[in-house]
C-alpha cells in the first residue's frame, strides 16, 4: 500500500529538486569560468540527480527490503556514471578532485531521503552540504594556518567531550557535596571550548585586520591577557596609546557576552537576570573603544597587536582551570554554609581579581540553592567589578598613566551604565 498522497509526493519531489538545485548552484558558481560542456556536473545535473533520487525513493518506498536493494543499485549506477564523467574531466584538465562526484552522490541520496525520510533533517543536511562546499577557501586557509599542536588540542577537546566526560560519575564525591566530577569536567570543557574558539579566531583572522578585531579575539580567549599585552604595547609605543587602550577596552567589551553565554549553558535564569547590567556595561566598553579609535586620528595601529595567548587546551592549562574551579566550588559551599550571602560576596570579590569564569560557573550551579538567585547574581556582578578594577590597575602599572587614565574613565562609564541598568531592571520588576 502506497503511503504518500499525490499532493505530499509532489511536495517531497519539489524539495528533492530544490536540494539538487541548491547544491548545483554552488558547484556551477565555482566552475562558472569553464566553457559550456566542459563541466561534469553543474546546476542542472545536480538538480536532475536529486530529482532522480527522489523518484527512485518514491518508486521503491512500498517494497520494503527489496526496495532498499533497488535504491542501492540505482545509487551505484548513478555513482558510476558521475565517476566516469568526472574522471574524463580530471584527465582533460589534468587535475585531481572528487568533490563534485561526492556532491552529486549526496544530491541523489538527499533527494531519495526527501521522499522517504524526515524533511527537516534532509533540509539541514542539504544546507550543511552546500555550506561545506562554499567554504572551501576558508577551510583550506584554516588548514594552512593551524599547527600540529592546535590540531592536537582540538582532538583533545573532542576526547574530553565524548570519551572522558560520559564515564565520569555524575554525583558529588566530596564531604561538602560541592564537587560533581561530571559537572566539573563539563564546565571545564565548556570554558576550554569557548577559549579555543577565540584562539582559533585569532589564527584565522589574524591581527593585521586591526586592533579592534585583535582585542575582541584576545578577549574571547582571555581579557586579562589581552589587557596586559595592550598595556605593554602602550608603554613601548607611546604614539599608539589610543589604539592600545582601544584594544584593551574591546577585550573587556567581549567579556560581557562571553560570561553570559557561559552561565546560560548551566543556568539560563541566572544569565537572563544578569543580562541587563552586564550587556549594558559591555556595550559601553565597545562604544568607548570605537570613540578612542576615531579620536586617535593619525595614530596607525601596529601591524600586530602583540597579543600572545597560549593555547587554552594545553593539558596543563585545562588542569589548572579545573583545579581552580573545584577550589572555588568547595570554598563557595563552605563560605555560603558558614557566612551565607556575605561569604559568597567575599569569595567573588577575591576570586574575581584573577578569573570571572570560575565564580560565574559556581554561582550558576550552586548559588541559587545556597544563597538565592539574587545573591548569586550579585556575587557574579561583584566578581566582574573586581576583575575590571584589577585590569584598570594593570593598565596603570604596566601601561603607565596614559593607559591607566583611559581604562579608568572607560571602566567608570561602563560600571555606571551597568548600575543604572541594574537599578532600572529592579525598578521594572520589584
Amino acid at each position: 500500500m502506497y503511503e504518500l498522497s499525490a499532493v505530499e509526493l509532489i511536495q517531497r519531489l519539489s524539495i528533492a529538486l530544490a536540494i539538487g538545485l541548491l547544491i548545483g548552484l554552488e558547484r556551477g558558481w565555482t566552475s562558472r569560468g569553464e566553457a559550456e560542456g566542459e563541466r561534469a556536473a553543474g546546476v542542472r545535473t545536480h538538480g536532475l540527480v536529486a530529482l532522480l533520487g527522489g523518484v527512485w525513493g518514491a518508486i521503491v518506498q512500498p517494497y520494503g527490503v527489496s526496495g532498499v536493494v533497488a535504491l542501492a543499485i540505482a545509487f551505484v549506477f548513478v555513482g558510476a556514471l558521475i565517476g566516469v564523467y568526472r574522471y574524463r574531466e580530471n584527465v582533460h584538465d589534468e587535475t585531481f578532485g572528487a568533490t563534485t562526484a561526492v556532491a552529486a552522490l549526496l544530491a541523489f541520496s538527499l533527494g531519495a531521503f526527501a521522499v522517504i525520510g524526515d524533511i527537516q533533517a534532509v533540509a539541514a543536511a542539504a544546507v550543511a552540504t552546500t555550506a561545506i562546499l562554499a567554504l572551501k577557501a576558508l577551510l583550506h586557509g584554516f588548514i594552512e594556518r593551524i599547527t600540529w599542536d592546535e590540531l592536537r588540542s582540538g582532538l583533545a577537546l573532542l576526547a574530553m567531550s565524548f570519551i572522558l566526560l560520559p564515564i565520569l560519575p555524575n554525583r558529588a564525591i566530596d564531604p561538602w557535596d560541592a564537587v560533581n566530577p561530571f559537572e566539573l569536567w563539563l564546565m571545564t570543557v565548556l570554558i576550554g571550548a569557548i577559549s579555543f574558539a577565540g584562539y582559533v579566531a585569532v589564527k584565522v583572522v589574524g591581527y593585521r585586520r586591526g586592533v579592534a578585531v585583535a582585542g575582541m579575539a584576545g578577549g574571547l580567549a582571555s581579557s586579562t591577557a589581552a589587557t596586559a599585552a595592550m598595556s605593554r604595547l602602550a608603554r613601548e609605543n607611546p604614539s599608539q596609546i589610543g589604539a592600545s587602550a582601544a584594544g584593551a577596552i574591546f577585550a573587556n567589551a567581549i567579556m560581557a557576552p562571553r560570561i553570559i553565554a557561559v552561565i546560560a549553558v548551566i543556568n539560563p535564569t541566572l544569565a537572563w537576570s544578569l543580562a541587563p547590567p552586564v550587556v549594558t556595561g559591555g556595550a559601553l566598553f565597545a562604544l568607548a573603544g570605537v570613540f578612542l579609535l576615531r579620536r586617535g586620528g593619525n595614530e596607525r595601529p601596529a601591524e600586530s597587536s602583540g597579543i600572545s595567548v597560549g593555547n587554552p587546551l594545553d593539558l596543563v592549562a585545562v588542569l589548572k582551570f579545573g583545579a581552580l574551579l573545584a577550589t572555588v566550588m568547595v570554598l563557595s559551599r563552605l563560605a555560603t554554609h558558614f557566612a551565607g550571602s556575605a561569604g559568597a560576596y567575599a569569595l567573588a570579590a577575591v576570586s574575581g581579581i584573577v578569573d570571572v569564569d570560575a565564580i560565574g560557573l559556581t554561582m550558576a550551579r550552586l548559588g541559587p540553592t545556597e544563597v538565592g538567585a539574587k545573591a548569586a547574581a550579585g556575587a557574579v556582578l561583584l566578581a566582574l567589578l573586581s576583575n575590571t578594577a584589577s585590569k584598570v590597575a594593570m593598565g596603570w602599572i604596566i601601561g603607565g598613566a596614559g593607559m591607566g587614565l583611559r581604562l579608568t574613565a572607560t571602566s567608570a562609564l561602563a560600571v555606571a551604565g551597568a548600575l543604572l541598568a541594574l537599578w532600572l531592571a529592579d525598578f521594572a520588576d520589584p
